[in-house]
């Protein structure tokens, strides 16, 4: 049999509607700085902080929701989750000059390494994946 030597440091928060976005945002930063990345990775903070806004901001906007958001970190991969109460999955969509919303997803696209959309018992999770550069993928 052989033991598992995976070690992972995590943070969840719940971000009411009324909260607001730039808490989730602040909130993520500081995790950030404690891991080093806004000073060895500071494009990966970038990316990872429109990520937890977009998905912040589809919780709240798409599913009246409280997001419940999630930051762990593996050695491997920066797992950023946000979990509502909606079952409906987001999916990318083209930027369009007729719409003036929809765009969150296509973004986190081309943001994460990876990301995926489940359901799960009282709605969805959303999780994207950042790993930091210059890191082994393996």
């Amino acid at each position: 049999m052989c033991e598992s030597s995976l070690r992972a440091v995590g943070w969840a928060r719940s971000l009411p509607v009324a909260s607001g976005v730039k808490a989730a945002r602040e909130w993520a930063r500081g995790h950030l700085e404690s891991l080093g990345w806004t000073e060895s990775a500071p494009e990966t903070v970038d990316a990872v902080l429109l990520t937890v806004s977009e998905l912040v901001t589809n919780a709240h906007v798409h599913a009246h929701s409280t997001a419940q958001l999630v930051l762990t970190w593996d050695n491997r991969c920066l797992h950023v989750s946000v979990r509502d109460s909606c079952a409906a999955l987001p999916a990318p969509r083209s930027p369009s000059a007729e719409r003036t919303s929809g765009r969150g997803m296509f973004l986190v696209d081309a943001l994460a390494d990876e990301w995926e959309a489940r359901t799960c018992t009282g709605g969805k999770a959303v999780t994207a994946c950042f790993r930091r550069p210059g890191r082994p993928t393996g």
